[in-house]
C-alpha cells in the first residue's frame, strides 16, 4: 500500500510540474506571437497596467455603492427595507466581483512584467558597447524599482479589499435572516467599522491609480 502511495504522490507531482511547464510554454508562445505582430513586452505591460487602473476605479465605484446602499440601511426610517436590502446584496455580489477581476489584472501585471525584465537582463549581454550597456542597466533597475513600487500599492490595495468583503457578507447575511427595523440598530457600530475600512481602502487605490499613471508615463516617455 505504501508503494501505491508513493507512486500517486510521484503521479500528482509530475502531473504538477507538466501543467507549469505547460503553462510556462504557452505564455512563452503568446508573447512570441504578439512580438511577430510588432508588439513588444512593453507594450503589453503598458495595456495590463491600464487595465489594471480601470478594474481599481470599477472597484472604487462598486464599494462606494455598497457603503451607500448600506447608509440608506442604517438611517431606514420606513419604507421599502426589502428592496433596500436586496440593493445592498447586489452591491455586495458586484464588490467582491470588481474585486476579484482587480486581482486577476494584478496577476497578468505581475506575469508580462517578469517576463519583460528577464528578457531585458538576458539582452544585456548582447551588447557589444560598454557604455549603451551599463546605460540600459542603470534604466532597468529603475523600471524595476518604479514597477516595485506600483505592485505594492496594487497589492496593499488587494489586501484591503478582503476584510471590507468580509464585513459587507456578514452584513448582507445578517440582514437575510432579521430583515426588521429592529434589526438595524445592530448593525451601527459595523457601519462605521465599514466606512473606516472603505476610506482607507479609497486611499490606497488612489495611490494605486496615481502609481499607475506614472508608470505608464515612465514607460511610454523614455521607452524601455
Amino acid at each position: 500500500m505504501q508503494r501505491n502511495l508513493n507512486q500517486t504522490i510521484f503521479c500528482n507531482y509530475l502531473l504538477g510540474a507538466l501543467l507549469f511547464l505547460l503553462l510556462a510554454g504557452c505564455q512563452s508562445a503568446y508573447y512570441a506571437v504578439w512580438e511577430k505582430m510588432g508588439v513588444e513586452k512593453r507594450d503589453i505591460l503598458v495595456d495590463r497596467v491600464e487595465d489594471g487602473k480601470k478594474s481599481q476605479q470599477q472597484a472604487q465605484q462598486q464599494f462606494s455603492s455598497a457603503l451607500e446602499q448600506l447608509s440608506l440601511l442604517i438611517s431606514f426610517d420606513g419604507g421599502e427595507l426589502e428592496l433596500i436590502y436586496k440593493t445592498l446584496k447586489a452591491d455586495y455580489e458586484a464588490s467582491q466581483l470588481a474585486a476579484d477581476n482587480v486581482s486577476v489584472r494584478i496577476d497578468k501585471i505581475e506575469d508580462v512584467a517578469e517576463a519583460l525584465f528577464d528578457e531585458w537582463q538576458n539582452e544585456l549581454d548582447a551588447y557589444s558597447s560598454a557604455k549603451l550597456r551599463a546605460d540600459s542597466e542603470a534604466k532597468l533597475i529603475q523600471t524595476k524599482q518604479r514597477y516595485q513600487r506600483l505592485l505594492t500599492s496594487m497589492q496593499q490595495a488587494r489586501a484591503k479589499m478582503q476584510p471590507v468583503l468580509a464585513a459587507l457578507q456578514d452584513n448582507v447575511l445578517y440582514l437575510k435572516h432579521n430583515l426588521n427595523a429592529g434589526a438595524i440598530g445592530a448593525l451601527q457600530q459595523e457601519f462605521n467599522d465599514i466606512k473606516r475600512d472603505i476610506d482607507g481602502l479609497m486611499v490606497n487605490m488612489n495611490q494605486a491609480i496615481n502609481e499607475s499613471n506614472s508608470f505608464v508615463k515612465t514607460l511610454t516617455s523614455e521607452g524601455s
